[in-house]
């Protein structure tokens, strides 16, 4: 007899786990228990199961015994596979139980079976508290590719896979191998909708768990790896949703809400810089001109959206490099459609906060290209020519701005910008027309032609996500020497020198 590593398997019932069970059971290195919590479990609890006095007298039922003299005990296989219901681990267990041996937690979608996740998320919890977050996996995944599932498991769990696990002598079940139960189980069907609260309150704890599956399939599934974040600090943020704080993975709007529905929105950029959010009330100047020019119906008041902003903020801890995105749509509707009749609850507040240094690179400068479409973004042009952007034209010709950004063009030293007739009339476009007033250069406002942006001195773009950005080359042609130009720089520094000096301040904020 020698000391066996053991394997515990946390599910919820009627959850596929005994099949799981009956996998491990046909290696040649596993010893297997079936829920051998359950007694214990039928004493301490007092709750009336079918056969209840026959396992109480045939199974041990003092938890420390159990844990101690079986779970644990000496054996002649390497392995003890453990399959436990998740709501059998009550009070009066030892800590061992959780603290030893090697743990997963095998999920079920709550449409297919509505018990035992918040239990389950409590065990994914503790387990992670103590520095041992276990392997997650899925009903769907084992029953959609059963040898893959088992594979990434045995990986996890560092033991070697064995083909042995896909296949099993026949029992009372109408199964004996992974192949035939993926073709069983049918989970196209009805969902009885007197347990549609329940299923409510269960998705969530099932989507927590799920999110920490390795491998996921689904209808519209995609292959493509998970991508990796600009900023890997955000993979943890709060966002406000209409009127709450919510995790990344838990932003999400209603599939009748109307930015869904027709992309039926208004939004606007803001910057944090040094504890100040930089022309706030500009911004909500003008996010509240575009909402009540579409004539969207109960929108949250000025305060209420200064409110969450500063929530966000402070709950997320940025208080400087961080950028807002500020959306509100029309609401969500009673039904699907496109007139704003059916908008009856409410406009829909999001508040994005993110860490986001500027998005071009500021130093060296960045590329455009000219986009052939006039409208619907034309940035597509310049993603497929590598460019940072691409420049629209009106229609009758003449450059009117970027896909994201306005633009100023320096030739013998004046300052040239197209008119706000075809583009947006941007605030850090106003508040750059504002410095340069200010630091006595010539501005002139008038249609630009694209061959006086190939042949300009300087060129630079405007923007809150990019900030002022230097252009060195547009379409294909260098512009000036290829290097940042000297009234570009001295406007980067005074713009800079503004953003430290002036801005709202970060309401209700308590230092610590």
């Amino acid at each position: 007899m020698e000391e066996v590593e053991v394997i515990h398997a946390w599910s919820a019932p009627r959850s596929l786990s005994t099949s799981l069970m009956y996998s491990f059971s046909q290696r040649n290195d596993v010893e297997v228990l079936d829920e051998p919590l359950y007694a214990h479990f039928l004493r301490v609890s007092g709750f009336d199961r079918p056969y209840r006095d026959q396992i109480l007298s045939n199974m041990e039922s003092d938890g420390n015994k159990v844990v101690n003299d079986i779970i644990y005990r000496p054996g002649n296989n390497k392995y003890r596979f453990c399959k436990h219901i998740s709501k059998q681990r009550v009070l009066g267990l030892p800590e061992d139980l959780i603290k030893k041996g090697k743990h997963f937690i095998f999920i079920r979608n709550p449409l297919d079976i509505l018990l035992g996740l918040l239990e389950l998320v409590q065990i994914y919890n503790e387990l992670c508290d103590i520095g041992k977050p276990p392997p997650v996996i899925d009903a769907e995944e084992l029953q959609k590719d059963p040898e893959a599932t088992l594979r990434g498991l045995c990986n996890d769990l560092e033991i070697p896979f064995q083909p042995s696990m896909l296949s099993w002598e026949a029992g009372k079940g109408p199964c004996k191998s992974w192949l035939i139960l993926c073709h069983v189980v049918n989970p196209f069907q009805p969902f009885p909708f007197y347990l549609y609260d329940l299923l409510e309150r269960s998705l969530p704890l099932y989507n927590m768990l799920r999110r920490h599956v390795k491998k996921k399939s689904s209808l519209l599934s995609s292959p493509l790896p998970l991508p990796d974040l600009p900023v890997p600090a955000n993979e943890k943020l709060l966002a406000w949703v209409g009127d709450e704080l919510v995790t990344r993975d838990s932003s999400k709007v209603s599939v009748f809400d109307s930015v869904v529905q027709g992309g039926d929105s208004v939004w606007e950029g803001l910057r944090v810089y040094k504890r100040k959010i930089f022309k706030l009330e500009e911004h909500l100047d003008r996010i509240s001109d575009s909402a009540k020019a579409l004539a969207f119906e109960n929108v949250p008041t000025r305060d209420e959206i200064k409110e969450a902003i500063f929530k966000t903020l402070i709950t997320n801890g940025m208080f400087d490099n961080a950028h807002i995105r500020l959306s509100l749509t029309r609401g969500k509707k009673v039904t699907s459609g496109m007139s704003p009749s059916l908008n009856l609850y409410g406009c829909t507040l999001i508040v994005l906060a993110e860490w986001k240094p500027p998005v071009y690179d500021n130093e060296r400068g960045i590329v455009l290209v000219t986009a052939t479409t006039r409208r619907n973004s034309p940035n597509v042009e310049g993603n497929n020519a590598k460019a940072d952007d691409a420049i629209m034209l009106d229609q009758d010709g003449f450059v009117s701005e970027t896909n994201a950004t306005n633009i100023f063009i320096v030739k013998k030293g004046r300052v040239l910008t197209p008119h706000a007739d075809y583009c947006l009339p941007g605030i850090t476009r106003s508040t750059v027309m504002d410095l340069l007033v200010k630091e006595q250069f010539i501005l002139e406002e008038r249609r630009i032609s694209l061959s006086e942006v190939h042949t300009a001195d300087e060129v630079w773009t405007t923007g809150t996500m990019g900030e002022l950005s230097p252009v060195v080359k547009v379409d294909g042609r260098t512009i000036g020497n290829g290097k940042v130009g000297p009234i570009t720089r001295k406007l980067q520094a005074v713009y800079k020198n503004l953003t430290e000096e002036s801005g709202v301040p970060i309401q209700n904020y308590l230092e610590t």
